[in-house]
C-alpha cells in the first residue's frame, strides 16, 4: 500500500497520469536532496558573479579547501569572508582538506600543492620506490588535528578529509607503506620474521588472501582508522567525513564499517567523458556508489560528482551523474573539479536536472531497491580484488537490489575474485544463482557463465522473463537502469543512451509506455 503522504507527493508530481513524463522541474519543495559544491576562494575572488550563479542553481552547501597535502593553501580570513556572503544567501559553508596527499596530480591549476611537504616522510611501495601521499607518518595526523581544531574555533561544523582518505595509490591496489618503520612495526605487532615479510610481499603480488595478508590489511586499516579517530576526538563538535575512492575498501586501508555514523563521500571514478561515455562506465560508477551505501546512511552519504580535469566532463555527463545519486538514495550531491571550476556554462544544464532530481528523490527517498538481480561485492573483492566489477547487469532493464551476503533467490553477478571463492567452496549460495563473466572453468556447476556484454545479458533477460511474476521489467533491449521501489509502486528509469528512447515497462499483463531523454531519468507509477 502507498502511504498517504507519498500519494500526495506523487499526485503533486505526476498529476493524474501514470507516468512522470517530461515534467517541469520542482513542483514540490525539496526537503530531501542537498546539492553541494566545492569551490576555492581564488575562483570566487576572480569571479564574484559566481556566487549568484551557484545560489540561483539550487546549491545548498559550499565546501572550501583550506589544508591541502600539508600546505595551508588559502587564508582562513578569506574563507570566512565568503562564508558570510554565502550564508546571507541561505547557503551553508564547510571546509574540505586533503589530509595525506594524493599520489598524482589531482588538484589542477596549483602545482605548488601537488607534492607533500619535505618534512612529511614519503611512502615506500612494495618495490622500495618512494612516492608522495597516501601514507601516514608523524607528524601528518598531528598537523591534521590542527586543521579540525582551527576550523572549530572559526565556527565551521563540518570537515571532509578528501582526495583521498586511503592508503593505496589507485583502485585495485593492495595498499600500505613498506618503509622500514612500518615494516618493523608490523613484524613486531604480529610476531612475524623477515621470512614472513617476504611471504607477505609475494602474497600481495599474487593476490593470495592468507592469514599474513589479512594481518597486513588489518594493520593498515588500524592506521587509517586511528588517524581518523584522533582527528575527530580533537574537536568532537565538528562532523568529520571521509572521501572513499572508487570501490575503496579494506585493501586500501579503509575498513568501511569503522566509519558508520560519519559523513562519507562514496567512490566514483569516471571523471571525464572518455570514461563515462561507455555504458559500462556508467554502470561501474553506479556499482561503486551502491556498494558504499551499504556502510553509510542516506543522510550522511555524499556523492563524488567530479569532473577532472575540470573541462573534460561535459555538462550532459555531469548532469547524468546526478541520477546515480538518486538511484543510490544518497541525499547529498557533491560536485567538484579540483581547484579549477568546471565551465560556468555547465550550470544552465545542471540547474534544471538538479531540480528534477530533487523532485523525484522526494518520492523515492528511504525506499529500498528490490529486484531479482543481485548486486554483491564480497570479501575477496574487498580484500584482494582488482576492482573490476561485473556491473553491466545494471543496464539490463531488470530490477536489482544490493545484498551484504549471498541472497536466497534471484541471480547474483560476481567479480572474478568472488567467483573464485565459489569454486573453492569459500562462498556458498543461500539459494541465489551465481553468475560470472569470465570463461575460465565455465562448466563449473556452481556458476553460470554469461559474458559481460549487453548482447549476452539481454539474451539472458529474455530467458528468465517467464519467471518474473509480479516484477516489473523493460521489454526492449536498450541500456536502461530499472530501479524498483515496490513499497510505493514506482520504477525509476535511467536511460543510458545519449538519444531519446521509448521504453515499455511491463509487470505481468500491464504495460506502461514512457519516453526518456538522452541520459535522463523518469519515474513511472504503475
Amino acid at each position: 500500500m502507498i502511504d498517504r503522504g507519498d500519494f500526495m507527493k506523487m499526485t503533486a508530481l505526476l498529476g493524474t497520469g501514470a507516468l512522470l513524463g517530461n515534467i517541469n522541474p520542482i513542483t514540490v519543495k525539496n526537503s530531501v536532496r542537498n546539492f553541494n559544491l566545492c569551490s576555492t576562494t581564488t575562483t570566487l575572488n576572480n569571479h564574484p558573479e559566481f556566487l549568484n550563479i551557484v545560489v540561483g542553481s539550487g546549491v545548498t552547501d559550499v565546501w572550501m579547501p583550506l589544508f591541502l597535502n600539508g600546505y595551508w593553501a588559502y587564508p582562513i580570513e578569506d574563507i570566512l569572508l565568503w562564508k558570510e556572503r554565502f550564508e546571507k544567501k541561505g547557503v551553508s559553508v564547510h571546509i574540505i582538506s586533503v589530509p595525506f596527499g594524493h599520489p598524482g596530480n589531482s588538484l589542477g591549476g596549483s602545482p605548488d600543492f601537488e607534492s607533500t611537504p619535505r618534512h612529511w616522510a614519503r611512502g615506500v611501495d612494495i618495490d622500495c620506490n618512494k612516492y608522495s601521499g597516501t601514507s601516514v607518518h608523524p607528524p601528518i595526523t598531528e598537523e591534521n588535528i590542527s586543521v579540525i581544531q582551527k576550523i572549530n574555533k572559526a565556527g565551521f561544523k563540518k570537515l571532509f578529509l578528501d582526495d583521498d582518505f586511503r592508503l593505496a595509490r589507485s583502485p585495485g591496489m593492495i595498499g600500505g607503506c613498506f618503509c622500514d618503520v612500518h615494516q618493523k612495526e608490523f613484524l613486531n605487532k604480529y610476531g612475524y620474521s623477515e621470512k614472513d615479510w617476504v611471504l607477505l610481499k609475494n602474497s600481495i603480488k599474487n593476490r593470495d588472501l592468507n592469514s599474513t595478508l589479512k594481518d597486513w590489511i588489518a594493520f593498515n586499516c588500524d592506521q587509517l582508522t586511528n588517524s581518523f579517530k584522533a582527528q575527530q576526538a580533537a574537536a568532537p563538535e565538528v562532523q568529520l567525513g571521509i572521501m572513499v575512492m572508487y570501490l575503496g575498501s579494506e585493501k586500501a586501508g579503509i575498513r568501511l564499517s569503522d566509519y558508520k555514523g560519519s559523513l562519507m563521500r562514496v567512490g566514483e571514478l569516471m571523471f571525464e567523458d572518455r570514461l563515462f561515455d561507455p555504458v559500462k562506465g556508467k554502470t561501474d560508477e553506479l556499482f561503486s556508489s551502491l556498494f558504499h551505501r551499504r556502510f553509510v546512511s542516506p543522510e550522511m552519504a555524499y556523492s563524488e560528482t567530479t569532473a577532472y580535469p575540470a573541462d573534460k566532463l561535459s555538462a550532459k555527463n555531469m548532469a547524468a551523474k546526478l541520477h546515480i545519486t538518486t538511484i543510490s538514495d544518497i541525499r547529498n550531491t557533491m560536485m567538484m573539479s579540483g581547484l579549477e571550476p568546471f565551465p560556468f556554462t555547465h550550470w544552465s544544464t545542471l540547474a534544471p536536472v538538479m531540480k528534477k532530481a530533487g523532485s523525484i528523490h522526494e518520492i523515492t527517498a528511504g525506499h529500498k531497491l528490490k529486484g531479482p538481480f543481485k548486486h554483491y561485492w564480497g570479501e575477496s573483492s574487498r580484500m584482494i580484488g582488482n576492482d573490476k566489477p561485473y556491473s553491466l547487469f545494471l543496464a539490463s532493464g531488470i530490477p536489482f537490489e544490493v545484498t551484504d551476503s549471498p541472497s536466497s533467490d534471484g541471480w547474483t553477478f560476481l567479480s572474478e575474485f568472488d567467483a573464485n571463492d565459489v569454486t573453492s567452496g569459500k562462498l556458498k549460495s543461500n539459494g541465489t544463482k551465481f553468475i560470472k563473466g569470465l570463461d575460465s572453468d565455465k562448466n563449473r556447476k556452481e556458476l553460470r557463465f554469461i559474458s559481460e556484454s549487453l548482447k549476452e545479458i539481454f539474451a539472458f533477460k529474455h530467458e528468465i522473463i517467464p519467471q518474473l511474476i509480479g516484477i516489473p521489467y523493460i521489454e526492449e533491449d536498450k541500456p536502461v537502469v530499472c530501479a524498483w521501489h515496490p513499497e510505493i509502486k514506482t520504477v525509476l528509469l535511467w536511460n543510458l543512451s545519449e538519444t531519446k528512447e521509448s521504453f515499455t515497462l511491463r509487470i505481468d499483463n500491464k504495460k506502461s509506455y514512457v519516453e526518456i531523454g538522452g541520459l535522463d531519468s523518469e519515474l513511472v507509477l504503475y
